[in-house]
């Protein structure tokens, strides 16, 4: 069997996501998923969370692009925060210590109610890797996490070969190989393969068959990302596209092509590296 993890982003972002998660997770259909602490859900919702505890990876979904983190006030647009750490702005000066300090308070917010560390820190919008935000995170995980226990492990949003599409090939320029380069030199374990990229359009075939084609191209030990949830909530611009996701990942053809596949998904607190 190849050992592969199923991580749904997301979980807080609203209350059908939360739910959903949680009930896929239950099912054996996810192995993982993210957590947006700076939703004002995540206090409520951790609770959907404590039965799975140890059966499925909880991890700290890092956000400068969301409602949320423009409410906590150290929001941008994505393209702003894209250009910003072009320009190197999340790491020059009195930028770098507020970097740090966005990053430590989303930490702080995740143990205050999960009650442990993450398992793993990825990204919204894939800003762990962006220049700036990346070496502050590297930095932290490593002094908050090294002395003790397993330190979390990192997502390295890049698609592997042969499965790069123009989105995936933007998101991986954004840092990927020198994220995975700062994690290996500071024993930070990393998923350094990443797919479950698309544009979140099609219909329940249309995502079947890029499921099917994840399941068949991914490398052991590599990620496969998604964003369901049972119902669209209002105001979410992916919420139809989460729907598709909840129906397949929630049904037998999905549990047909794991099979088929020959996947296991599991936990990656043994991620392996490359």
């Amino acid at each position: 069997m190849k050992h592969l993890i199923l991580c749904a982003d997301d979980f807080a972002v609203h209350a059908e996501a939360s739910r959903s998660i949680a009930q896929l997770s239950q099912q054996g259909r996810l192995s993982a998923t993210s957590v947006m602490v700076l939703s004002k859900r995540w206090a409520q919702d951790v609770a959907l969370l404590q039965d799975l505890r140890g059966r499925i990876d909880v991890g700290l979904h890092l956000d400068w692009t969301s409602e949320f983190a423009l409410a906590a006030g150290h929001g941008l647009s994505l393209s702003a925060a894209m250009l910003k750490a072009t320009l190197g702005g999340f790491g020059r000066g009195a930028a770098q210590a507020a970097t740090c300090a966005v990053i430590e308070r989303q930490l702080d917010a995740f143990e205050a109610h999960w009650k442990a560390p993450p398992d793993h820190v990825d990204g919204h919008q894939h800003v762990q890797q962006f220049a700036g935000i990346r070496e502050a995170l590297v930095r932290i995980l490593a002094s908050r996490y090294g002395t003790h226990g397993p330190m979390p492990y990192l997502r390295i949003s890049r698609a592997p070969a042969g499965c790069a599409d123009t989105k995936s090939r933007v998101i991986a320029a954004m840092g990927a190989r020198a994220l995975e380069t700062l994690a290996t030199q500071a024993g930070l374990p990393c998923a350094w393969a990443l797919l479950g990229i698309y544009d979140f359009t099609g219909d329940l075939d249309h995502y079947a068959r890029l499921m099917q084609g994840w399941l068949a191209a991914a490398p052991a030990h590599s990620i496969i990302m998604c964003h369901p949830a049972q119902a669209a909530t209002p105001g979410d611009v992916i919420g139809a596209a989460r729907a598709r996701e909840f129906a397949y990942l929630g049904s037998a053809a999905f549990a047909a092509a794991l099979a088929q596949a020959g996947v296991q998904l599991v936990r990656a607190g043994v991620a392996q590296p490359r």
